[in-house]
């Protein structure tokens, strides 16, 4: 690829190897210590926001262990308080009674808690009340981030330690300074107490970020927590990963727009595949490969995933073990097929996805056309004995002489044109075998048909799409960046040879040679091969032909066939869609807006 998009790799080791580049503060987000938090607690008379009402509020204001303020009042409920909560909070009517209501210490509460972070014993229910009420009340509510001590010490407090995780009981093993006793403010300084003691015990475990703690969870190994480190320093843009094993070995390939964010992700709750837990176990190092496009990125992913076959990749890791549908060369031709294309007179369609899409794909052709299916290789004056088929009318016999090799000429045509370029008679004939089929109630029939139809055409698209491609000897195209500049990548056989972008406001052409002149030269592949993968061509023209690409040169003939599967798939991809989404019996489904007729050759 050019060299204008590509920064050199570094790799990022653990302590066994190389030292790692620390990240800064900025890049880590803020520190415990300078988090501002609010510890705040309610009193009520119900346990829902929807029939009860706030009786008072308590918080407190901390950061770096310091308190910074507090917040204390009363509300009046506007309604009795239940016997059994004056019991439990030792708040009565008579206390309330002169208090402020919820519309006037609300905006009090709000200014006081400011944009800092929430916490709150059961946070889900304090935090309800507080947006209930705020709703109410016109009030604007933007979401806090909110911490929960009762989740967090369900991750950090065992069941050896407590019986259950209740404010009073975390209190008793902390020895806060102040003891709970349901009333909002003693509460809310219990509670600072157990926040201060629970991030003690995650500081011995390497969480010094708030982003860390809101992440922490038990599902998280310590061993995936101890590789955090491993995302010290990595670059910000777009681009590939690769991690390693302690011998350098590819474990895993990746890509994403801002590789440090992505990476950080593998050592958090977000992350909960078992087998990438497994892969964090055994990672060492961290490679990050900056690229200029997102093509790029996905291009480079698919490339080295081929070179190395990562064992925790799952895709794209054998390109090269695919199925193409071949119609032979020989006096009597007949469907194979075959794991590669070879430099002879036949005529061959695909890759397909799958073998069992090829067969689908056959099975099609063999449903529309008296194509033979027999093995043998007839020679010009053929005397063999005819099959069942031949019996059914499904086969004209050329086997037996009955079928001359003119009249079978016309047979393989059709064949061949629904391969390379017209597939209007095969897939008419197709759905006119679905609609007869339906008629008489077959659907399962039907439904056969139709994904042997689908299979045909999605296989014969992707051939007449990728085969244009990868005969264009160049292809320069550029695409306007909405902040400014234009992304611009060379294509030659298909092959992704290089990338840039131009800086917003300058002239783009000298960018556009310079690529030109740096991109990797990529000669004329032999007959019966690609330059490239057709994955990576896939991706290449899914950019291509995005709405606003222009095109900039071109030294080759790139089209596609008027009468091909293109415009089939476009007609029925939807439609197949729907039947799958719907579930339906029938072949297609009566959506509003699809069409559930066709003419023959439409």
């Amino acid at each position: 690829m050019s060299s204008t998009s590509l920064i050199a790799a570094t790799r990022h080791r653990s302590p066994s190897g190389a030292t790692a580049v620390q990240g800064t503060f900025d890049e880590l987000g803020p520190t415990l210590a300078e988090t501002t938090f609010v510890v705040v607690d309610l009193e009520t008379t119900g346990g829902s926001p929807a029939t009860s009402a706030i009786t008072e509020i308590g918080a407190v204001k901390v950061r770096g262990g310091v308190e910074l303020g507090e917040f204390q009042t009363l509300v009046n409920p506007a309604s009795r308080i239940p016997a059994f909560i004056s019991v439990l909070t030792g708040i009565t009517d008579a206390m309330v009674a002169d208090a402020p209501s919820i519309r006037e210490v609300l905006p009090a509460f709000l200014e006081f808690a400011g944009d800092a972070v929430l916490v709150a014993h059961n946070a889900r229910f304090d935090v309800g009340f507080l947006r209930s009420a705020a709703e109410r009340q016109g009030l604007p509510w933007h979401e806090p981030v909110v911490l929960d001590t009762v989740h967090l010490a369900r991750q950090l407090v065992s069941r050896d330690e407590v019986p259950n995780h209740k404010l009073g009981t975390l209190a008793a093993l902390f020895s806060t300074r102040t003891t709970p006793d349901h009333r909002a403010l003693h509460d809310a300084r219990a509670t600072v107490d157990v926040l201060h003691a629970l991030i003690g015990r995650v500081g011995n475990q390497g969480v010094t970020t708030l982003a860390e703690l809101r992440t922490f969870t038990s599902r998280v190994t310590p061993a995936q927590r101890r590789k955090r480190h491993l995302a010290d320093g990595l670059p910000t843009g777009p681009g590939v990963y690769v991690f390693r094993d302690g011998h350098g070995r590819a474990l895993y390939v990746g890509t994403s727009h801002d590789i440090r964010s992505r990476v950080r992700t593998y050592f958090t709750a977000s992350e909960r595949r078992s087998r990438m837990a497994e892969m964090v176990g055994l990672a060492e190092s961290v490679t990050p490969i900056v690229c200029a496009t997102r093509l790029e990125a996905q291009v480079r992913e698919l490339r080295l995933i081929a070179q190395h076959q990562p064992r925790y990749n799952r895709r794209s890791r054998h390109p090269d073990k695919v199925v193409w549908v071949k119609l032979t060369d020989e006096p009597f031709p007949r469907l194979s097929l075959v794991r590669e294309v070879r430099d002879d007179a036949a005529t061959y369609c695909g890759p397909f996805t799958s073998r069992a899409a090829a067969e689908d794909a056959v099975a099609a052709i063999h449903e529309a056309l008296p194509l033979r299916r027999c093995t043998t290789r007839l020679g010009l004056r053929p005397r063999g004995t005819a099959c069942a088929l031949a019996e059914l009318g499904r086969c004209g016999a050329p086997c037996t002489g009955q079928q001359s090799r003119d009249d079978y000429a016309v047979v393989v045509a059709a064949a061949r044109a629904v391969l390379r370029d017209d597939s209007r008679h095969v897939v008419g004939r197709l759905e006119e075998r679905m609609a007869r089929l339906s008629a008489d109630e077959r659907f399962e029939e039907a439904v056969t048909v139709r994904d042997r139809l689908m299979a045909l055409v999605r296989g014969a698209r992707r051939a007449q799409r990728l085969d244009p491609l990868a005969g264009t000897r160049e292809v320069v195209a550029a695409r306007r960046v909405v902040t400014g500049g234009w992304e611009v990548v060379c294509v030659r056989h298909g092959r992704l040879a290089g990338t840039t972008t131009t800086p917003p406001g300058a002239d783009p052409m000298p960018h556009i040679a310079a690529l030109r002149q740096s991109a990797e030269d990529v000669p004329a592949p032999p007959p019966g091969r690609r330059a490239a993968s057709a994955e990576e061509m896939e991706l290449v023209l899914r950019w291509l032909e995005g709405d606003d690409v222009r095109l900039v040169e071109l030294d080759g003939r790139w089209n596609c066939p008027t009468g091909g599967a293109e415009g089939a798939h476009a007609r029925l991809e939807p439609k197949a869609t729907a039947a799958r989404d719907f579930h339906a019996d029938a072949p297609w489904p009566r959506v509003p807006g699809l069409p559930t007729r066709t003419r023959l050759g439409a």
